[in-house]
């Protein structure tokens, strides 16, 4: 049976799930496309799918059919999607050695680069400010391409968590004036960097927590580098001598 009535309730709760307090009321999210509803599957956080009535999916999930104007009222993109995916949160809280902390990142588009260039450098783990903007915003998963179901994301009060990574991590923030140029630094076996907001960078009391910083030198006319951008070359200077350092 298709439905067709705005006023029904799985589609009035689909519906919701645009906005974060009931993202997290909920502990669901909605991704949009065959793409990430795959990757959604294949990590095991696939609770329904909601498609067209000419929609093959062949998965072993429950499934129900939507009228277009039903997926033109749930979708947010210009071009209505055939196939959404409804799907429970991860609980992830392992730890591992190589740690990417983001405090108050906003940027939708800037935390999905983040997160992208994690996955290419081998961070294993990436903790997330609960300040920041919400790891299920539909544009940072659109801007992951899914990638982020591949990661080990921890979202936590960074006031709570950074002093007992302090025990058992080498705490590194940024900075461009007393730093360590990047390219010269020798990252430890096991580190929490920090990469903070947009405008203010990392809050002050957590940049006395930190044991060393470092810098990205670059052309002094430049004063500084969008946030993601930083990030991403920091990680690529870890990723290529990490391996070699500790051994």
């Amino acid at each position: 049976m298709e439905i067709i009535s705005l006023t029904n309730e799985k589609i009035k709760n689909l519906k919701k799930l645009q906005l974060k307090k009931y993202r997290d009321e909920s502990n669901t999210f909605i991704v949009e496309g065959f793409h990430l509803v795959e990757e959604a599957f294949k990590a095991g956080l696939l609770k329904e799918v909601f498609l067209l009535s000419n929609v093959d999916y062949n998965q072993s999930i429950p499934k129900t059919i939507v009228s277009e104007k039903i997926m033109k009222h749930i979708t947010e993109l210009t071009s209505i999607p055939s196939i959404i995916g409804l799907c429970k949160k991860s609980d992830q809280q392992q730890v591992g050695n190589k740690v990417l902390v983001l405090d108050r990142i906003q940027d939708p588009g800037n935390l999905g680069t983040i997160l992208r260039s994690a996955s290419a450098f081998n961070i294993d783990t990436i903790v997330i400010s609960d300040d920041s903007v919400d790891l299920y915003h539909p544009k940072v998963i659109r801007s992951t391409q899914g990638i982020f179901f591949n990661l080990n994301i921890i979202i936590s009060n960074l006031e709570v968590i950074l002093p007992v990574f302090k025990k058992t991590h080498h705490i590194i923030g940024t900075d461009v004036n007393n730093g360590i140029d990047v390219s010269q630094y020798q990252f430890p076996e096991a580190f929490a960097l920090i990469m903070g907001n947009e405008g203010s960078g990392i809050n002050t009391d957590f940049q006395k927590l930190c044991s060393d910083f470092i810098y990205i030198k670059m052309n002094k006319t430049c004063e500084s580098l969008n946030v993601a951008i930083a990030t991403s070359i920091i990680l690529y200077e870890m990723n290529k001598r990490w391996k070699d350092e500790i051994n």
